[in-house]
């Protein structure tokens, strides 16, 4: 059985019921898999390309990806917070560094690196406008990584910018952890995340980014369902 290994952060990491509705995309993923294929989801909430690494979960993933397997990297939320050292990296030079030593791991047990540049956050002006965004720096030094060193790239940052401008930011709430008090009895309180998703917004992008695969076409692609 091939498997999919997911390095990434908390807008894709597997959640339990402790922070429900709370879901991310590597955890809906199997949902687009034909049978055969697996995921293997390593992303965690908070980390950076350079927390990830220095935790050893770059390692961890390292001794179990094997030829055939495949490695998503989706990283960039946290790589920009510049208030903290242990996690924040410069887009254009330390971020590509890191990404280039994941693309070395995959490569050095025979499994296949895919770049995914990161989700975009939910942000509208007061008058409903998309705004230019959080994470361009992210998108463009990924975009360069994957330019260099010949890997295939699924402009995730794009696609979620292009979906929240045409739904709205009422629209868009549904998608992400921004719902009034009351909303669900495992989370009562009021939330106003527009960072991290529920369900629907995490089989949406999931769409995207299987949809994107499958246009690649291949070893990216074929194991992809139709829909």
């Amino acid at each position: 059985m091939n498997t999919i290994f997911w390095a990434g952060d908390s807008t894709v990491q597997t959640n339990d019921y402790t922070t429900y509705p709370q879901c991310g995309i590597g955890q809906v993923f199997p949902l687009f898999l034909k049978e055969g294929y697996r995921v293997e989801n390593h992303a965690k909430n908070g980390r950076s390309t350079k927390s990830f690494i220095e935790e050893g979960r770059l390692w961890a993933i390292g001794e179990r990806i094997d030829q055939g397997d495949l490695l998503f990297i989706q990283f960039g939320h946290n790589d920009e917070k510049h208030e903290d050292p242990t996690r924040y990296t410069e887009p254009f030079s330390s971020f590509i560094e890191n990404l280039e030593q994941f693309i070395r791991v995959a490569r050095e047990h025979g499994a296949y690196p895919v770049l995914i540049t990161p989700l975009e956050r939910r942000c509208f002006d007061e008058r409903g406008n998309l705004e230019p965004g959080f994470h361009g720096d992210y998108a463009a030094g990924m975009k360069q990584t994957a330019k260099n060193c010949q890997v295939p790239l699924v402009d995730l940052y794009r696609m979620s910018r292009e979906m929240l401008s045409m739904a709205g930011e009422l629209e868009s709430r549904k998608w992400y952890m921004f719902f009034e008090e009351g909303t669900y009895a495992e989370h009562p309180e009021r939330s106003q995340d527009n960072t991290h998703l529920r369900y629907e917004g995490a089989v949406l992008y999931g769409s995207l980014i299987a949809r994107e695969l499958r246009k690649l076409g291949g070893i990216y692609g074929n194991f992809i369902i139709e829909f």
